[in-house]
């Protein structure tokens, strides 16, 4: 976990620990509309699973973690550290631990079966359609690493398929979280939840947002971040805080943003969405994903079916990703605070 000091007195710049504008000479952007000084809590997703499984594993024996050699990247090694009994190392066969998860879940264990989002979803494929989708067993994927915010690994790594493959198949239940509390509470309803679930957790540090007492997570519930009338934004994982910044800057241009957190892809949250549509017309769509199959595609399914609404879907755009530091990569794609803005700006003037 870092701490990132927004705004800090006497500059008026976003500025990060680990900030690497100077080192590659990259021009400083310009800053939220927001100036008051505060402290924000980032924390990888990553770490959030990680950890939900410890607390998880404390209460609950027949919770089994998996892995396909790459425990120390996906932090299920704390659970390795706490429970070794309960912790298997499949090796670099991520295919073969789709099947023991499947078996395990056969015995009554509820089997956490994780690795890179590349492997899970890509890689293992078949084995989690016809050997868990199939007969709908209770294997729960942990899925690391996604999008390009996997930065220097590059394309190879940075998988931005995976919501619509997981998505195709029938009775799989699809979630991104978008901070440290709402990956924890996910990987709490995942367990108790009767079924496949699919979990997408990302590499790169984020902001807290969601630390509030009223905060609730529910499987297929989004949440209101903020209202708005004029264009709603509807963001998952990593995007909803960009999403958030996004709706502060067009508010000084007088544009009222909307922002739903939609952290359940499937099943989505019909009626949060429909209801956007109605109140605000046009409707736009934000994830660290390819824009064929994701989020957006979800969102337009229900949309068109009732015949209301605009949308645009922001994320990857029908290309593969590329090798660099994720925060440009962020800016790059078009996904971080000012790159929504501009062209939600853009869409909501039309």
């Amino acid at each position: 976990m870092s701490d990132v000091n927004l705004h800090a007195p006497g500059n008026g710049r976003v500025t990060t620990q680990n900030s690497l504008a100077g080192a590659f000479g990259i021009p400083e952007r310009r800053p939220p509309i927001r100036r008051q000084n505060f402290i924000v809590k980032k924390i990888a997703t990553r770490e959030s699973y990680g950890n939900a499984l410890v607390e998880l594993g404390k209460e609950h024996d027949d919770l089994v973690v998996l892995d396909a050699d790459l425990a120390n990247a996906t932090k299920t090694d704390k659970f390795r550290k706490a429970f070794p009994a309960r912790h298997i190392d499949c090796g670099i066969a991520e295919a073969d631990m789709m099947g023991i998860a499947a078996g395990l879940a056969t015995t009554g264990k509820v089997p956490f079966a994780s690795t890179f989002a590349m492997f899970a979803a890509g890689r293992a494929f078949e084995q989690v359609r016809n050997s868990i989708g199939y007969p709908h067993l209770n294997v729960k994927i942990g899925a690391t690493h996604a999008g390009i915010s996997v930065g220097e690994d590059g394309a190879t790594h940075q998988c931005n398929e995976d919501i619509a493959l997981m998505r195709t198949i029938p009775g799989m239940v699809v979630i991104c979280p978008a901070d440290d509390i709402e990956a924890r509470a996910a990987v709490e309803a995942a367990y108790h939840h009767e079924g496949p679930v699919y979990l997408r957790f990302g590499r790169l540090a984020v902001p807290v947002i969601n630390d509030r007492p009223d905060y609730r997570f529910e499987i297929g519930k989004g949440i209101t971040l903020r209202e708005g009338k004029d264009v709603t934004l509807i963001a998952t994982g990593l995007c909803v805080c960009h999403a958030l910044e996004a709706a502060e800057r067009l508010a000084a241009d007088g544009i009222d943003a909307r922002v739903l957190d939609i952290h359940t892809i499937k099943p989505l949250d019909e009626e949060l969405v429909i209801k956007a549509a109605l109140e605000t017309e046009k409707i736009v769509t934000v994830e660290e994903h390819s824009v064929i199959g994701g989020l957006g595609s979800a969102v337009c399914d229900v949309l068109c079916g009732q015949g209301i609404g605009k949308v645009k879907k922001l994320g990857i755009q029908d290309v593969f990703g590329e090798s660099g530091p994720a925060q440009e990569l962020i800016h790059k794609y078009g996904l971080d605070g000012e790159g929504i803005y501009r062209q939600v700006r853009a869409f909501a003037g039309a």
